[in-house]
């Protein structure tokens, strides 16, 4: 019976993925903004093609389309015989999964940075701390936003490790959910290839560029 709940957790994660919340912006603006910039519809495109506003609004929009389900599927699991954490990570990849592979838009959406942070902020209170934290000095730093999301998939994968063999994420599952930080963290960092190589080429745009 889990089984089958595990996947109708994906299952209705990537309904609520399919909410393009930067395709929808911009064709109000009447700008398809997979035709722009990197091509993706994820809220640092949105934010180099349409501006600040725009790009703010699709950051809460991607978030809060994975933050939403998280939240709920965790209140309801709360007194079940499982580890509601686990399916946190099985609805968030969903939603993942919806937002950059939606059936609708030719599987073309975007790298699933604000949706997997709407995971994350789901999780533990230490995991969320150090994520934000390697994401804001790395990006200030740097200035490579893609280089910021990459570290925070890492921080996030080696503290589920860590907050579980701790016995912090409870005592259910745990095996179970260091995979699916693995599956979720990998699936972000697998989308950024493209980024990852201009970053070792020195051509990554860097935060605030128009190019």
């Amino acid at each position: 019976m889990w089984t089958l709940y595990r996947i109708l957790a994906i299952v209705v994660g990537y309904l609520f993925g399919l909410l393009q919340t930067g395709y929808l912006f911009g064709h109000f603006q009447h700008i398809d903004i997979r035709n722009y910039g990197s091509g993706n519809s994820g809220a640092t495109n949105a934010l180099r093609v349409m501006g600040k506003k725009a790009g703010a609004i699709v950051f809460f929009g991607d978030f809060f389309k994975a933050f939403i389900p998280c939240i709920v599927v965790r209140l309801l699991l709360k007194n079940q015989p499982i580890n509601p954490t686990l399916f946190v990570f099985y609805v968030g990849l969903g939603v993942v999964l919806g937002h950059n592979f939606p059936c609708y838009m030719h599987f073309k959406g975007g790298k699933g940075v604000a949706s997997t942070a709407g995971v994350i902020a789901t999780l533990d209170w230490r995991l969320i701390i150090a994520c934000l934290l390697i994401f804001i000095i790395s990006v200030a730093i740097t200035k490579y936003v893609s280089l910021g999301s990459i570290l925070v998939m890492l921080v996030m994968i080696a503290m589920t490790f860590l907050l579980t063999f701790a016995g912090k994420m409870g005592t259910k599952n745990l095996g179970e959910i260091r995979v699916m930080s693995v599956v979720l963290g990998g699936l972000s960092i697998f989308q950024h290839r493209k980024n990852i190589m201009r970053l070792l080429s020195g051509t990554e745009n860097k935060l605030g560029s128009k190019k």
